[in-house]
């Protein structure tokens, strides 16, 4: 029961345990991988200690070397390399790097303490980025100030956004929803509330979205 309780609060536009893509989901089980080990291991220094004290002599029986041997060195070495490699494989697909340029691109430039996204055409959002469902973006990553962090965890992983540099996320959403986006490097007293939206839509309606957005643009020019 009290497990239920603790992961009811993993949820919501913020959770990378409702992944809506490939990459997030390597994160995902990377998260599981991590939290089933890491209990195990707990439980089973913990029986460890419990029986020092019920049953010392079973510990006695079985050798001060062997102990030390498989219980500090052999078991620890094998679960470690375990979790390092997961964690590499894993942790290595929850960025979804763009090896290949995608058809839409679309820039976020970030600075304190706020994200701006321009897509072609010209027009742009701030702290709300549009994005078609089914389809690769590849998001377009530079900041104007300071280093800040592009962070979708239902979509992918985070990479920064640096000053006079750019980098490439490639994000693609599954199926049209509202998630949430939010900066992951501290980068000022406004930081906490540096968060963004992220809407997918149907590809029609990402048209239709753009191409409001682009007229309304132009009568504020005229």
């Amino acid at each position: 029961m009290a497990g239920c309780l603790v992961l009811s609060a993993c949820s919501g536009p913020l959770s990378v345990l409702e992944p809506e893509s490939a990459s997030a989901r390597n994160a995902t089980t990377l998260w599981w991988v991590m939290a089933y080990a890491g209990t195990g291991i707990f439980m089973a220094t913990a029986s460890v200690l419990v029986l020092a004290v019920v049953r010392p002599a079973w510990l006695r029986a079985f050798g001060e070397a062997r102990l030390i041997l498989w219980g500090g060195l052999v078991i620890p070495l094998v679960l470690l390399a375990g979790l390092v490699a997961a964690a590499f494989a894993l942790g290595e697909r929850g960025i979804a790097a763009a090896r290949e340029p995608a058809a839409l691109r679309i820039e976020a430039v970030a600075r304190q303490w706020v994200w701006q996204f321009r897509y072609p055409g010209g027009h742009v959002t701030t702290n709300l980025l549009h994005l078609p469902a089914g389809r690769d973006v590849d998001i377009v990553l530079t900041s104007e100030d300071v280093i800040h962090s592009f962070w979708v965890p239902r979509l992918a992983g985070k990479l920064d956004a640096i000053p006079g540099h750019t980098n490439i996320l490639r994000l693609h959403a599954d199926r049209a929803g509202k998630y949430g986006g939010v900066c992951t490097e501290y980068c000022g007293i406004g930081h906490a509330p540096m968060r963004f939206d992220v809407e997918v839509h149907e590809e029609e309606a990402f048209r239709r979205i753009l191409a409001s957005e682009a007229a309304t643009a132009g009568e504020g020019g005229e």
